[in-house]
């Protein structure tokens, strides 16, 4: 049981690239509502009275009420969602890139929180954590055990409280205390690096309130070290997506002027638009435009785009419109696949509904809706092969997702994953072990980052052999 619980975890990794979504940021305003259905609503206010009265024991009728909203929401679709105080607290700081707590990308190894790299100026950065740090204790807690989500909560808090961590260094093979005072973090959602003279590495984890300044920043660094740039790999694998605008700018960043970027249609007249490489598509509170600053050589610069099953909404944008306007080679694995937008309409100061209000489309017209992007050349993630790519759910695995055209039940699809199910739970009743975690993005070790470098260069590229393009819809044809 042990086992297949460890993969069923697995299998919800994939998912959480539909947890952030392509959203816009708007005010709620209507000027006309609908005539309600007032026979329904008189059931619905029976129901409520019912509960109250006649069940076991008391109800609270504010969480009734805010039950019934999340489930008339939740049944939409996939992204659709009601925020009450505490989600919606949790989703701005998911878009603004702010939270209180000790500063470090975590990932998990072995059971415990590892520590993947310190937020720079961070208070875990200035208590010396590092790369490669094992997490053992949050305070009194064992993490042996916990969810990431669960480390996670224990090492967030109230600005200027304490936490004790203890920390375990392979390197120096010793366990010590730290204890860190928690403070506002700002996420750093863009990294990037030289990677070898010529070439560079660019990474957007997500695409946040601040991810176009700091896009423009490290490609700013990266020219004062390279002003002679040959090569760029924007890396995108695992981008759950975000801010609308943001997609639009680093998109723009690279196409010509003016052309277009992204389109979408929708039920309402605001849900309709075309938005280009222009600065009044992609700046949302007005202000200089942050692009003006780079190198004018970053619209010819050869560009690879590394995406895969985790790549989704706004990250299939910016990889639609390079492809589409073939700036850019796209390298990796179908993407997730979320082609809706979704727009947050405040309710209150504490509350907000975000709501699916179109579908995106790519500059030539396609749909990437349940589909995904698919890239041009394809990647195993490791030399040996692939170990999770099988198992990652995508959009078109999503109960009540939005169906694209005349969409059918993938069959082959949901064999290979019970297949590769099957084959992991096998390999580690015999190893007693989990399988060893993928290299980290932007390492030595980053098996598809080493093909976009050969791809750049000029030189052979191991395509993968056992990826296949996974069909959604009747009318679309394999590349």
């Amino acid at each position: 049981m042990g086992r297949k619980l460890k993969v069923a975890g697995l299998l919800a990794l994939g998912a959480v690239a539909g947890a952030l979504t392509t959203i816009q940021l708007q005010a709620f305003a209507r000027n006309s509502i609908s005539p309600l259905p007032l026979e329904e609503l008189q059931q619905l206010a029976a129901v409520f009275g019912l509960v109250k009265s006649d069940y076991v024991e008391p109800v609270d009728e504010k969480k009734l009420i805010s039950d019934a909203i999340s489930g008339m929401v939740a049944g939409l679709d996939p992204h659709s969602q009601y925020f009450d105080k505490k989600s919606f607290k949790e989703f701005r700081e998911g878009t603004t890139g702010r939270f209180v707590g000790v500063g470090i990308e975590i990932g998990m190894e072995d059971g415990l929180v590892k520590v993947v790299s310190p937020i720079e100026g961070s208070p875990a950065f200035r208590a010396g954590l590092k790369s490669g740090d094992l997490i053992t204790k949050i305070d009194d807690s064992a993490v042996k055990g916990l969810t990431m989500d669960q480390a996670v909560k224990k090492m967030r808090g109230e600005p200027n409280t304490k936490v004790l961590l203890t920390v375990y260094r392979k390197e120096e093979s010793r366990s010590f205390p730290v204890t860190i005072v928690r403070e506002e973090i700002r996420v750093q959602s863009v990294r990037a690096k030289v990677v070898e003279p010529g070439y560079a590495w660019l990474r957007v984890s997500q695409f946040q309130d601040r991810t176009v300044d700091d896009f423009v920043r490290k490609l700013d660094e990266i020219y004062k070290v390279e002003p002679q740039l040959k090569g760029l790999v924007l890396d995108l694998r695992n981008d759950p997506g975000g801010l609308l605008e943001g997609a639009v700018a680093i998109s723009a960043a690279f196409l010509p002027a003016d052309v277009t970027v992204v389109s979408t249609r929708g039920q309402l007249a605001d849900a309709r638009s075309t938005l280009k490489a222009s600065p009044e598509d992609y700046l949302r509170r007005g202000g200089s435009d942050p692009l003006r600053k780079l190198p004018a050589a970053l619209k010819t610069v050869p560009l690879v785009v590394l995406v895969n099953e985790g790549s989704a909404s706004a990250s299939e944008i910016v990889a639609g419109a390079l492809q589409d306007h073939k700036r850019a080679i796209v390298m990796g694995a179908q993407t997730f696949g979320k082609g809706s937008v979704q727009t947050v309409r405040p309710l209150s100061a504490d509350t907000a509904l975000k709501i699916t209000t179109a579908r995106y489309y790519t500059p030539s017209g396609r749909s990437i809706q349940a589909k995904g992007i698919v890239p041009d050349i394809w990647l195993d993630e490791t030399a040996e092969g692939n170990v999770f790519a099988a198992l990652r759910m995508r959009e078109a695995d999503l109960e009540k997702h939005l169906v694209n055209g005349e969409e059918k039940k993938d069959e082959a699809r949901e064999k290979a994953r019970e297949e590769a199910k099957k084959k992991l739970e096998e390999q580690m009743a015999k190893t007693k072990e989990p399988p060893k975690p993928l290299p980290e993005f932007g390492s030595n070790a980053d098996f598809p980052l080493a093909q976009a470098l050969n791809q750049l260069k000029g030189k052979p590229v191991a395509v993968s052999k056992t990826m296949s393009e996974r069909k959604a819809a009747l009318d679309i044809d394999t590349k």
